[in-house]
């Protein structure tokens, strides 16, 4: 899952709730790309509005308060939860007020008890797997990166994939979020492997919607006035199936 924007009243978090209570009752790791938090009450942000907070962070010590609140929220999922990566949010909190609420989060769902690891804005998630008694092995690799540009309405970020296509090889799978569209797909790439054969493989691409619905009757509000169209909500589940040296991906929304 990617942009929750947790803290913001147009989160859905009865949406979140039940993915995470999804996640925890049938034993599933939980990934989140980037902008768990969105942060934007501050008085350092332009884009605030007394009507973006919720009444338990507005406070005097607002950006301590969303990281408390969030790490009381979350406990029930350290279990589950393996990786928190940056989004453009929180960046924005450390660069303008030099303190990491990412960070702290992590810091306190570890406190009590969690083995989250604190991932970047982009980096590499590896999955290896041996097939006992067949002495196979391989592996898995996912590349996630939060995610930049506007999307657009028509293309909805894709150009991005392509993009990503160029510059990253070796992945077996592109994960990214931001743009707060959803939709998966295969480009296929030639290669050769070990053996110098020819080797034709896809890579899976995968966007991460959002939690935030923000068009609601779509009469008011920034992203009504910006011509924003109504945005999906909710997350992917991975599916890894070792068969014979190779893994089979698949993902899809998580519909319950």
């Amino acid at each position: 899952m990617s942009d929750l924007h947790w803290d913001n009243p147009k989160c859905d978090r009865h949406l979140l709730a039940r993915d995470l209570n999804y996640a925890a009752e049938n034993g599933l790791d939980v990934f989140i790309n980037g902008d768990l938090f969105c942060a934007m009450q501050g008085r350092y942000d332009g884009r605030r509005m007394k009507s973006d907070i919720r009444p338990e962070h507005a406070t005097n010590t607002y950006l301590d308060d969303l990281v408390d609140t969030a790490v009381e929220w979350f406990k029930p999922y350290v279990d589950n939860i393996r990786l928190v990566g940056y989004g453009n949010h929180e960046t924005s909190i450390l660069k303008n007020c030099e303190t990491d609420i990412l960070g702290r989060f992590v810091h306190g769902l570890n406190a009590n008890g969690g083995a989250v690891t604190l991932g970047g804005y982009g980096g590499w998630i590896t999955w290896s797997f041996f097939q006992p008694g067949s002495g196979n092995g391989c592996r898995f690799r996912a590349k996630y990166h939060h995610g930049s540009g506007g999307g657009g309405v028509v293309t909805r970020g894709v150009i991005q994939n392509q993009r990503a296509m160029a510059m990253i090889h070796g992945m077996d799978l592109f994960w990214s979020g931001h743009v707060h569209e959803s939709y998966c797909l295969q480009l296929p790439v030639e290669t050769l492997n070990d053996n110098a054969n020819v080797v034709l493989k896809n890579v899976l691409h995968v966007r991460t919607p959002t939690y935030k619905e923000e068009y609601g009757d779509g009469t008011k509000g920034w992203h009504i006035m910006r011509g924003a169209p109504v945005k999906p909500l909710g997350c992917y589940v991975l599916d890894l199936l070792l068969r014979s040296k190779k893994v089979h991906a698949s993902a899809y929304p998580l519909i319950l």
